[in-house]
């Protein structure tokens, strides 16, 4: 797809054993990027959202504790197992809610222990193959949501989203804007309009972004005229991305998700949650079992302000992410195929069968 191609989030460069990103903090201002080579620098830009989206953390994730790991001396297998699980530990504390950043630190963690008989480069050497993979299946799960995704859609459709979950949010062509730019191609020329997504503005800053930079016809909107949008009839399908699936289906996602599958149950049109399979949680039966972060006050009273639009003192509740019932939601898309009502059953289908 041809999707902002010049756009690269994140790459890892073997030869001086850095994870490179593109340090999302800094958007739509200015395009720069951070070479990442210690735990606390990958740990960091993690929390502090430089690099961001479900899927995207678990592919920096993987690589950033692949480039950790060669930086751990000596020749002794367990020394080197016992320093990689303390890594990990480290690097899974970033980030609570999104089950892509554990998923791909589980499944490093697995690699290690499948090559555990072996010496201690020869680990560090499947490590590097295990996160290129991850990496891979990424992309690939990207194209095939969009593919999936565009088959629920119609040409000159109004489209609304919330966050970002483009291009920025993940290594390939993204989630819940694959489908957008899967239909750029067939010339659908949807008009997607995107919520600024307060407090941290991931709408405002990046979805206008990097969909105005490939030619896709967008317009921002404040998070609060969602309805009116809605009413006017200029919306036929609600796209969001997702963070953590429960087992039934409840889905965690950007503050402000549930607000706008409620309006979207209201005016009776299709909310669709796309992600890829990884970012279901079976072992979370309800959306009451996510741990959903909760983040500084000052992202709320000050982040964005030249100055503090807040009174000193006063209390703020913060988090960065709400639960969206299963009720609310027409369809889960995925890399494997569309899971609908009842997703306990359905969601359990895909992952058995696959497409």
């Amino acid at each position: 797809m041809n999707v902002a191609a010049n756009i690269i989030t994140l790459e890892v460069d073997w030869q001086n054993n850095v994870l490179r990103i593109l340090d999302q903090t800094k958007l739509p201002g200015k395009e720069s990027y951070l070479s990442l080579g210690t735990a606390e620098e990958i740990r960091e830009a993690i929390y502090q959202l430089k690099v961001r989206g479900a899927p995207a953390i678990g592919v920096a994730a993987a690589y950033g504790i692949a480039v950790c790991a060669r930086n751990i001396k000596g020749n002794d297998v367990a020394g080197f197992e016992n320093e990689f699980c303390r890594l990990k530990t480290y690097l899974g504390s970033s980030r609570p809610t999104a089950v892509n950043l554990f998923t791909a630190l589980d499944r490093m963690e697995a690699c290690v222990k499948r090559y555990r008989t072996k010496e201690v480069e020869e680990i560090k050497a499947a490590l590097i193959r295990e996160a290129e993979q991850i990496h891979a299946e990424d992309q690939e799960a990207c194209r095939r949501i969009g593919e999936w995704g565009l088959k629920l859609l119609k040409p000159g459709m109004g489209i609304l989203t919330h966050c970002n979950a483009g291009k920025l949010a993940v290594s390939g062509c993204g989630t819940a804007l694959a489908p957008i730019y899967a239909g750029q191609e067939k010339g659908y020329h949807f008009h997607v309009f995107a919520d600024e997504t307060r407090p941290l503005l991931q709408g405002a800053r990046l979805t206008a972004f990097e969909l105005q930079r490939s030619g896709i016809e967008v317009t921002l909107i404040c998070d609060n005229m969602a309805s009116v949008v809605m009413k006017q009839g200029k919306i036929q399908a609600v796209l969001v991305g997702c963070d953590r699936v429960a087992a039934n289906g409840d889905v965690a996602n950007k503050i402000g998700t549930s607000g706008v599958a409620v309006m979207a149950k209201y005016y009776g049109i299709p909310f669709y949650v796309l992600g890829p399979t990884s970012t279901i949680d079976f072992q979370s039966p309800t959306g009451d079992a996510i741990t959903v972060e909760e983040r500084a006050p000052e992202e709320v009273t000050e982040k964005w302000y030249v100055q503090r639009m807040a009174p000193e003192g006063v209390q703020v509740y913060n988090p960065a992410f709400d639960v969206t019932d299963h009720s609310l939601i027409t369809a889960i898309i995925t890399e494997k195929g569309i899971a609908r009502p009842p997703f306990r059953e359905t969601l359990n289908t895909l992952i058995a069968c696959g497409s």
